[in-house]
């Protein structure tokens, strides 16, 4: 059965349109809360859970919610809330926290599964709904669909005796919090390191700044202060500028800056210099080879062909799955891998965590830097990106962009132009209507001008 509602990254959309409406949002907690209650989302079998209420045992199925900081996350977990009590699953409510902390939590409170209500770098006025499993994992797409197939039923409603219980863990960010700062080596230190941290307004103000001044780092925070309203606004691992002019005025060495539910992260050195997913992978695994050998990485098929080139020479695989970071972490179990990511900064490094996660990527990063006292541009010294330029196209929904003779002649052009000197990717976004054109070439100027090309064959649809 195909998937309706949910995308690569769970159901997302504008809040107020469907699916992002209190009724539906209903639907889904209590659809997916009939899924689990058939042990359709859990690794494990819901089986007495004493965490849901407070030490009293409980057969019901327990969930934990959390959010970011957008002002709609109010009026999604109490939707979520009441469709999963009317399912009987308790809920736990952890309130505005990274997705990443959410997928720990869920396994290290031995839950069913995990929500997060968060549109990730996206404007405040979208938001979405996405699952994690009991161990901690995005949900297959097996699971995805049958709680489509459950969302075509009527919503109904248990016995008042077997309804669902809430309650809050008012602990949730420092438990997170300490999480992070284990995988850091315990040997290292930040201290001596004066870094800008850039929130993004978002889900990780109360976390990621205490994680690196916890380790000694001296850490100026921007984007800390959330209205519901500003979360990814000009600020965060989208929008970079504001990191870059920050590290230059406070003299920092390095700076970090998160996307809105922080599992997204970007780096620049002290010049200012961006330091995009697909060179923070590369920083990682050369750590790693420190410790031993790494037999393989996954990307994607907007990697740069600069990673795979540097992997290559440090004797490392890789692989290329489809966007998204679903699909990394899918490849890398297969092939019994530990490290992937996306040029945009979802990185995972599954000997410390099941999903992504942008302060412990940060983390790895930084570790290298204390080890071996180099700047980024001196670790990263062995890659060379070759030039990228990347367009977003907004399309009608419903449009085919795949059968546009415009778009089809063109591409040809510029395949012919390129030869074997470069690569082009053009590929539906999973969560917007757009379309982005992706040209890899030997020079910027070329790159750009392919680029360009197609895009305006987009547009003049």
């Amino acid at each position: 059965m195909g998937r309706k509602f949910f995308g690569t990254d769970g159901v997302r959309g504008r809040v107020g349109e469907a699916p992002i409406t209190p009724d539906f949002v209903m639907r889904l907690g209590y659809a997916a809360g009939r899924v689990l209650a058939g042990a359709g989302i859990a690794d494990r079998s819901p089986a007495t859970n004493s965490v849901a209420l407070g030490g009293r045992a409980s057969t019901r199925p327990a969930v934990i919610i959390g959010k970011d900081t957008r002002i709609s996350g109010y009026m999604l977990e109490a939707s979520l809330e009441a469709g999963l009590s009317a399912a009987g699953v308790d809920v736990l409510l952890c309130g505005p926290l990274p997705t990443p902390a959410v997928a720990y939590l869920t396994r290290a409170l031995r839950l069913s599964a995990g929500i997060v209500i968060s549109a990730s770098h996206n404007p405040f006025d979208d938001n979405g709904i996405k699952f994690f499993s009991a161990d901690g994992d995005k949900l297959p797409d097996s699971v995805e669909s049958a709680i489509e197939a459950e969302l075509e039923r009527p919503i109904g409603c248990v016995v008042s005796s077997a309804l669902g219980r809430a309650r809050r863990v008012n602990d949730a960010a420092g438990r997170y919090i300490e999480f992070c700062k284990r995988t850091f080596p315990a040997n290292l230190d930040l201290k001596g390191l004066r870094m800008v941290v850039d929130c993004a307004n978002g889900a990780a103000y109360q976390t990621a700044p205490h994680v690196f001044h916890e380790l000694g780092a001296d850490v100026i925070t921007i984007g800390a202060s959330p209205n519901g309203l500003n979360i990814n606004d000009q600020l965060g691992a989208t929008h970079p500028a504001a990191l870059q002019a920050a590290v230059r005025e406070h003299g920092a060495a390095i700076g970090v800056a998160v996307d809105g539910d922080a599992d997204r992260v970007v780096m620049v050195d002290g010049d200012g210099r961006i330091f995009n997913g697909d060179e923070l992978l590369y920083l990682i695994v050369r750590e790693r080879l420190h410790n031993g050998p790494v037999a393989g990485a996954v990307g994607t098929l907007m990697s740069n062909l600069g990673l795979e080139q540097a992997l290559g020479r440090l004797g490392v695989g890789f692989a290329r799955a489809k966007v998204g970071d679903r699909y990394v972490l899918e490849m890398l179990r297969e092939r019994g891998w530990l490290y992937g990511g996306e040029s945009s900064g979802h990185l995972l490094c599954l000997d410390h965590h099941s999903t992504g996660d942008a302060t412990i990527s940060a983390l790895q990063v930084l570790a290298a830097v204390q080890r071996t006292g180099q700047s980024l541009g001196e670790l990263a010294e062995g890659l060379q990106m070759m030039p990228q330029t990347l367009i977003n196209v907004r399309i009608e929904r419903g449009f085919n962009w795949q059968t546009h003779e415009p778009l089809s002649r063109v591409r040809a052009e510029v395949e012919r132009e390129l030869a074997d000197q470069g690569r082009i990717l053009i590929r539906a976004s999973g969560t917007e209507p757009l379309v982005r054109v992706m040209v890899e070439a030997r020079s910027a100027h070329l790159a750009e001008q392919a680029a360009q090309q197609l895009a305006r064959s987009l547009r003049a649809a």
